[in-house]
């Protein structure tokens, strides 16, 4: 008996990483895409998802309603976008109510186990005799519109919830004074095509602890967003995380 796939619709499918969901799905066989989504001022309406994506043509066609039900909507847009797709389903936590819902800064695998790690290491080293700077550090491509980035904030949100630092800064100029012991600094760099690197740093007296991550590819975070969804296809109705996915929810 065969098993039907997964039908998957992506919104923000003519994005950076709209084309790369929408040419990983069409490449695994548990998936299949059955709507491509865009606002409606996009200038690749009406064009098929996976020529916009390069890989030819996969008999969708970009548009800017979901139409036929879908087993799993796939959200890489703008914030405008976000909100559009939202008005279909409800508020967050309504939607939530009547299906399964996963909402992160990133969809990466290993950003987020890295943020599970950075979590840990905030809990142990929150009793620290000597105290623990904390700084954090993120490169992005030159085309990124929002900094610190949200990996970043939101792994200044762990350690502060862990350790309690109240004063976040980012980035530092002229004569700002010793650095006081509440306080978070973050760092962005914009260079190049760089898909995404964090380094999280927690200084201490006589030794130093940095956990790095970095990408590669946009694949990267593509393909755990496609984890995500197999993910969410099997669970009842809530709301989850990538710890979830993951399996660190059980730890």
């Amino acid at each position: 008996m065969s098993i039907q796939p997964i039908t998957v619709a992506v919104n923000g499918a003519a994005g950076r990483m709209g084309q790369r969901i929408v040419a990983l799905v069409h490449d695994d066989p548990a998936l299949q895409l059955q709507a491509a989504l865009e606002g409606a001022d996009h200038p690749k309406l009406g064009a098929d998802a996976g020529d916009v994506a390069g890989i030819g043509s996969v008999g969708v066609s970009i548009a800017t309603e979901l139409v036929d039900r879908v087993d799993v909507v796939i959200d890489f847009s703008v914030p405008e976008g976000l909100a559009q797709i939202a008005d279909i389903f409800g508020e967050r936590q309504a939607a939530a109510q009547e299906a399964p819902v996963i909402v992160a800064p990133s969809m990466s695998l290993a950003v987020n186990l890295a943020m599970s790690l950075v979590r840990k290491a905030a809990a142990a080293l929150k009793s620290h005799a000597d105290g623990v700077d904390v700084e954090i550090i993120e490169r992005h491509h030159r085309f990124k519109e929002d900094a610190p980035s949200g990996t970043a904030l939101r792994s200044g949100e762990i350690i502060a919830s862990e350790i309690g630092q109240t004063s976040h800064v980012h980035g530092r100029s002229g004569r700002p004074g010793q650095r006081p012991p509440n306080e978070i600094g973050y760092h962005a760099l914009r260079t190049g095509d760089n898909v995404g690197e964090h380094k999280i740093v927690f200084g201490m007296f006589g030794e130093t602890l940095e956990i790095d991550v970095r990408s590669t590819t946009r694949d990267a975070y593509a393909r755990g967003a496609l984890a995500a969804a197999k993910f969410l296809v099997t669970k009842r109705p809530g709301l989850y995380t990538m710890d979830d996915v993951l399996g660190l929810a059980r730890q």
